[in-house]
């Protein structure tokens, strides 16, 4: 992109730029830090899941030479990690592939991507979207995703014999959901646009790091197959390492809303069916159903973090030992936030409409209540509203939901000064002596301006300068060039200087013409 060469354009474009990040500063902390521990949350059951499955492999093997019909489940196994392997590298080479676009773009992912506030290592481009945007969607980087994903679901569900792949694949959890998008009120392209279009890269850290959790518990799926395969005949297989999972429906939730999860017992290549399992949490024993799994349930009533202990108890079906394992929980309570974003920089212009998106955390639309005053505020058919201004000042938007009272000031101006030009064209100088002649009028632009305004001209006065005369001025109403301006623009001849001065429009929402200054020309 070349730098403008005048001050005007220079500046203009500056402005842009400040106003665009002042935008984005809008985006709420609290709603980047609920991303952020939901990826935390995420990728401590995708370690959890490494974790189980590393020991699944050997006790598959081992359990697979009691029958030399069993050897052929023991030779899928490698099948199944290698693709576990090469589906994770895959989506984590997106996720660094974004983190550099986002971030200092020198082609790896290293320290430059990161910044350090307050003892926090967060990444540089957390609220960036374009670098989401261009390679998930422009680029088609997203839709190669969900190709990727299906093709990885299908490649686990091979593992199985033919007779058991369809109920294999229905416990495959990897899956997309190509339907939401047609349905969306933004019309959506496409399933990455809807999944990945204008999204911050903080926001999209938590997808990834949800198709890695899909891909282990794929992993998982399939390995358990294998396992329950070579167990057939009576056979038990018996682990010797335990570890306890909750997993919540939400790791962040809201105040006053119910915060559930489901608690069970994760052993290296699961339980069988002899295995006796109890859970119990802060004390209170809860039913299992026929998997050994859980719910605990409780009300979020306070904001902040909030921890629990769980504990299940498993007896060996060999020696019938009871062996408890406990481990500590936790997630965290919010009240709902509210973000209100001029769709068009941070600012309200008089005269024209100015659109604006109003949205809460967690709060249905239906139940969202908008008003202003310094302005009149109202609701469009898609969910958005317009606003618009009569008067140059401060404006208040304040916004009104179940738990929710938000209020926000935004600046009120007048549209900016349009350019005028002769003709649309000439913005003075040097000039041809016939193009001179040839241009009707003058017209007032309003260049590197966002919104779908037009300002009319209401009047100059254009004076001639010929060499050794005394100069001759004309008044013209309008923007037309008629009358005597018009005779006077017809004896230009080269070595004259014309200068239309005292040049008057009113812009929309003005209540008298403004003074525009004056435009000169040298005939040549």
């Amino acid at each position: 992109m070349s730098i403008p060469k005048e001050p005007r354009q220079l500046m203009i474009n500056v402005m842009y730029l400040v106003l665009t990040a002042l935008l984005a500063l809008n985006v709420s902390a609290e709603i980047f830090n609920a991303f952020e521990m939901v990826d935390k949350g995420l990728k401590s059951a995708n370690a959890t899941l490494d974790e189980s499955n590393s020991h699944l492999p050997a006790v598959i093997k081992e359990a697979a030479k009691k029958k030399a019909s069993l050897a052929t489940y023991a030779d899928r196994i490698d099948g199944v990690t290698t693709l576990s392997k090469e589906a994770t590298a895959y989506v984590k080479g997106i996720m660094d592939k974004l983190i550099d676009e986002s971030g200092n773009r020198n082609g790896s992912v290293d320290g430059g991507d990161y910044i350090e506030a307050e003892g926090v290592t967060e990444l540089l481009g957390k609220r960036d979207y374009a670098g989401t945007t261009r390679l998930m969607v422009d680029e088609g980087l997203g839709e190669e995703l969900k190709k990727k994903m299906m093709e990885y679901k299908a490649g686990f569900a091979k593992v199985a014999d033919e007779a058991d792949k369809k109920a294999l694949e229905s416990k495959i959890p990897i899956g997309i959901d190509d339907v939401s998008w047609t349905k969306s009120v933004n019309k959506k392209e496409n399933w990455a646009d809807f999944t990945f279009g204008h999204m911050p890269l903080g926001a999209c850290m938590p997808i990834f790091s949800k198709f890695i959790n899909d891909i282990k518990a794929s992993e998982a799926s399939a390995l358990n197959y294998l396992a329950s395969k070579v167990g057939v005949g009576g056979e038990n297989i018996v682990f010797d390492k335990y570890t306890v999972v909750s997993a919540p429906k939400k790791s962040y939730v809201i105040k006053g809303e119910p915060f559930e999860t489901d608690v069970f017992l994760s052993a290296s290549a699961g339980t069988d069916s002899k295995t006796g399992i109890s859970i119990s949490v802060n004390g209170r024993t809860l039913p299992t159903n026929a998997d050994g799994v859980a719910k605990y349930t409780e009300s979020a009533g306070s904001i902040g973090v909030r921890k629990y202990s769980a504990v299940a108890s498993v007896k060996d079906p060999v020696t019938g030992e009871v062996k408890s394992y406990k481990n500590e929980f936790e997630y965290e309570v919010g009240e709902r936030s509210v973000t209100v974003s001029a769709s068009k920089m941070n600012v309200f212009y008089i005269g024209v409409d100015n659109p604006v998106e109003v949205s809460a955390a967690g709060v249905p639309s239906a139940q969202i209540k908008v008003s202003m005053d310094g302005g009149n505020i109202s609701r469009n058919g898609d969910g958005t509203y317009t606003v618009n201004v009569t008067a140059v000042g401060k404006a208040n938007v304040r916004v009104s939901a179940p738990g929710v009272n938000y209020s926000k000031e935004y600046r009120v101006k007048r549209i900016p000064d349009p350019t005028p030009l002769l003709g649309g064209k000439e913005k003075g100088g040097s000039i041809g002596n016939g193009t001179f002649k040839a241009h009707t009028a003058m017209i007032p632009m309003l260049l590197d301006f966002d919104f779908d305004a037009r300002c009319n001209l209401a009047g100059f006065t254009l004076v001639r300068v010929a060499k050794r005369q005394d100069p001759e001025p004309a008044a013209n109403q309008g923007a037309t060039i008629t009358g005597n301006a018009k005779t006077l623009q017809a004896k230009a001849a080269p070595g004259d200087k014309y200068v239309f001065q005292d040049i008057k429009c009113k812009c929309p929402g003005d209540g008298a013409p403004r003074n525009l200054g004056q435009l000169v020309f040298d005939i040549q």
